[in-house]
């Protein structure tokens, strides 16, 4: 039972590294940053 855990683990593990890759490679990261700059403005008040 617990090599099956650990298979499972490795499987998702490797699953969450390749879409991490994928986004990254897209560069989906760049408009994460944009939404996060643009809330913390609206936050302070600047935007």
């Amino acid at each position: 039972m617990r090599t099956k855990i650990r298979w499972s683990s490795l499987g998702m593990l490797a699953a969450a590294l390749a879409f991490i890759a994928i986004g990254v490679l897209n560069g989906e990261y760049q408009e994460v940053l944009g939404k996060a700059v643009r809330i913390c403005l609206e936050c302070i008040g600047i935007g």
